[in-house]
């Protein structure tokens, strides 16, 4: 039995070797198949890159400038969140509830598009869904600041 199955076992690891070489972009040769810590120093690098890419992608998508706040809003803003927070972006208040620079909920937050902890989010992102938030619904959602 271990006489049938030595061969199909050799065959594959030789098949998954020269794919792997093939995905990597290193030329089947001898010197390739004689090393195969260069295959995965290979590989290694195409996903560093990739994980580079990705970071790169998430950072232009995520943080945005706080410029594109029109002036009278970005002022209505400020004294929303010196009221709220003191215009500390980690605040939390109420217990845990509400949580920014703006004190936003967990649901006001999901509804302009954030994700995840308000107060752990960047102070640019943050201004910018209270943007959102304001430009939507007004001073309503700050009862007592936004007066």
């Amino acid at each position: 039995m271990r006489k049938l199955l030595a061969p199909a076992v050799s065959a594959a690891v030789a098949i998954f070797a020269v794919a792997l070489m093939a995905g990597a972009g290193i030329q089947s040769n001898a010197k390739a198949a004689a090393g195969p810590d260069r295959v995965f120093a290979a590989l290694k690098v195409k996903q560093r890159q990739a994980r580079l890419r990705h970071a790169r992608r998430w950072h232009r998508e995520r943080v945005k400038p706080a410029a594109a706040i029109p002036p009278g809003v970005a002022s209505a803003l400020q004294s929303i969140a010196a009221c709220e927070s003191g215009g500390n972006p980690r605040a939390v208040g109420g217990g845990g509830t509400y949580r920014g620079k703006y004190q936003f909920t967990y649901s006001t937050w999901a509804s302009v598009g954030g994700s995840g902890d308000p107060a752990a989010a960047p102070e640019a992102e943050q201004d910018r869904r209270a943007a959102m938030l304001y430009a939507r619904d007004g001073r309503s959602q700050w009862p007592v600041c936004g007066r």
